[in-house]
């Protein structure tokens, strides 16, 4: 499993280095999917899960971000599918430039790569990493308010993700509100109410996901 230090590469022109790395991974024939969330959302155990129920059914890379440590791309690896750690030297998004740097070391992969964004809700929407689809990922211990603080993030979001439902009858947490100011800020959002720790509603995840993957390669 390889560290990958990245510096910051974005400039004015990064919405047209985003569009040309999206033409560069068709012709590779990688799905690029962009996950963001705060912290402690449960990207990488949705992320583990996700993995585990594909298994033979799509090849899937993973390329974590970081400011530092290797803790969750170690984790990915144990489950077989290629993953690589980059570090963003302080900086708290991905840009188009940084992303290319990080899938040059992932020469050969195909099928689906998930970029595991910076933690935070802020930043990461700000710039376009070059991904064919954005995922916001939004736990219930977070609270139901994210789309009312957050607005940006459910705007350039093609999905949404709400995970630890199992956790929900220790948390103040409407699902329907959520849902109800999700797609009052983006309507053509879709929503996903998980548990990667129970399945439910991993397969409605999972197959919106691989549906999403069969149009792009069928384009």
């Amino acid at each position: 499993m390889k560290v990958i230090e990245l510096r910051m590469t974005v400039t004015s022109s990064n919405d047209r280095d985003a569009e040309e790395l999206r033409s560069e991974l068709k012709e590779r024939g990688i799905f690029l999917v962009n996950l963001m969330s705060a912290p402690g959302s449960g990207k990488t155990t949705l992320l583990s899960r996700t993995i585990t129920d594909l298994s033979g059914r799509a090849e899937i890379g993973v390329m974590e971000a970081d400011i530092a440590s290797d803790v969750d791309a170690l984790r990915i690896a144990e489950l077989g599918a290629r993953s690589i750690q980059v570090h963003t030297d302080g900086m708290c998004h991905m840009d188009a430039g940084m992303t290319r740097a990080g899938l040059i070391e992932m020469e050969g992969e195909r099928g689906i790569v998930f970029l595991e964004n910076v933690g935070n809700l802020i930043c990461p929407a700000e710039f376009d990493t070059g991904a064919h689809k954005n995922v916001m990922i939004l736990s219930v211990p977070e609270g139901d308010d994210k789309p009312l603080k957050y607005p940006l993030m459910f705007r350039k979001s093609d999905a949404l993700v709400i995970t630890k439902t199992d956790a929900a009858p220790y948390f103040d947490f409407d699902t329907e509100a959520v849902k109800r100011r999700a797609l009052a800020l983006n309507p053509e959002i879709r929503i996903f109410p998980v548990s990667a720790k129970t399945g439910e509603g991993m397969e409605e995840w999972e197959s919106w996901l691989l549906s999403e993957w069969e149009e792009w390669r069928n384009a």
